[in-house]
């Protein structure tokens, strides 16, 4: 009996082969539509592995092969193994009944996924909700709004854990008893950024689960989060992108998804934000522009069991505030784009010791909020 059937499951196999240094996604599916299973890979002479593999992988593969149980390979799989058990997590291969489908259909999807959570949610609608790190207050909202909505109507929110948009974006699913799910870009056991701790234990509270491709222990490279995006948006129906800069990494998930065969959707801005401008470039690439979740949820019906009418100001807003003559004069002169101080000065024709304590009042109203050196209406 050879070593390898040792393990518990052919699906251990896989994703042990994916431990061997230079296995990557791609690497791997070249074999596999090859006609290479993961049993014969461990079994073709090695005179034909030298025209399958680079050299760095092959002497890795003869290494696990040639010491089996005893090779750094094995143990260190082993050693995550029982990490995995420890934390609750699980390992579901491409060859798992519970692998999501839509990700099987991208060209270069994982063959293994660490799971720590409730891994039914993979199999539920998704969708995409995706933007900028340095979110504008606006930002902010429309990812928490858009996403409470649209979990509301059933779907699944997907994310990448990130600071800004994706965090904001697992709050507005999470507020509302909709389930999220946080594709992270480093191994199951380290959430990044660390801060995000609570905010991953909530999203596994609230039903939904942290998923990556990555073994246990993967640090948070760079390079990690190009491919996390790939499998974010290889998820989901659909893609929104909330707030993008040019050359952002919420870009590369758009595009991710148009190579994929999936809509994007994107929320305009004002065109002095800076943070819009990836936004406005997808809407002239052919990106769907969208004002409300109702706007999304309308076009994806019959995808979910249950969608419930959605108001275009849900949530409602609360009761707008008594303002006395001074704070309406200067929300009336204040508009949705960033207004510097001395802009608010000339429009008002106050002076700095005036204008200062009514945009406080406005400000604690909920009406204005400080963005950079500037005031914006809310």
């Amino acid at each position: 009996m050879s070593w390898w059937q040792d393990l518990e499951s052919p699906d251990q196999l896989i994703a042990l082969l994916q431990y061997l240094p230079g296995m990557g996604a791609r690497q791997y599916l070249a074999l596999i539509r090859a006609g290479i299973t993961p049993e014969q890979l461990l079994q073709t002479t090695e005179s034909q592995l030298r025209s399958l593999l680079p050299p760095k992988l092959l002497s890795s593969l003869l290494e696990l092969r040639q010491r089996g149980a005893t090779s750094d390979c094995w143990l260190q799989f082993n050693k995550d193994l029982a990490l995995l058990d420890s934390i609750g997590a699980e390992i579901i291969t491409h060859t798992d009944d519970r692998y999501p489908q839509l990700l099987k259909d991208i060209s270069d999807y994982p063959p293994a996924l660490y799971v720590l959570g409730n891994s039914d949610a993979l199999s539920q609608p998704q969708l995409a909700v995706v933007g900028s790190r340095n979110m504008t207050r606006g930002g902010a909202d429309n990812a928490f709004r858009f996403s409470a909505c649209l979990a509301q109507a059933g779907f699944t929110i997907t994310s990448g854990l990130a600071a800004g948009i994706d965090a904001r974006a697992h709050e507005g699913a999470l507020s509302v008893g909709g389930h999220t799910i946080a594709v992270m870009a480093t191994g199951i056991d380290r959430v990044y950024p660390s801060r995000h701790r609570q905010l991953a234990d909530s999203i596994i509270a609230g039903g939904g689960c942290l998923i990556t491709e990555f073994i246990p222990g993967t640090a948070p490279l760079a390079r990690h989060f190009p491919s996390r995006n790939r499998i974010v948006s290889g998820l989901s129906l659909r893609v929104l992108v909330v707030e993008a800069a040019p050359r952002s990494g919420s870009l590369i998930t758009a595009r991710l998804a148009l190579e994929q065969g999936r809509e994007v959707f994107s929320i305009p801005g004002s065109i002095h934000n800076p943070q819009s401008r990836g936004c406005h470039d997808l809407i002239r690439q052919g990106a769907t522009l969208v004002e409300t979740a109702s706007d999304i949820a309308e076009e994806l019906q019959g995808w979910c069991s249950h969608q419930p009418a959605l108001s275009e100001s849900w949530p409602s807003q609360p009761h707008k505030p008594e303002l006395d003559d001074s704070e309406q004069q200067l929300l009336d002169a204040l508009g949705y784009d960033v207004a510097p101080l001395e802009h608010l000065a000339q429009l008002t024709g106050w002076q700095t010791e005036i204008l200062l304590p009514v945009l406080m009042g406005l400000q604690i109203k909920g009406l204005v909020a400080q963005q950079g050196a500037g005031y914006q209406r809310l």
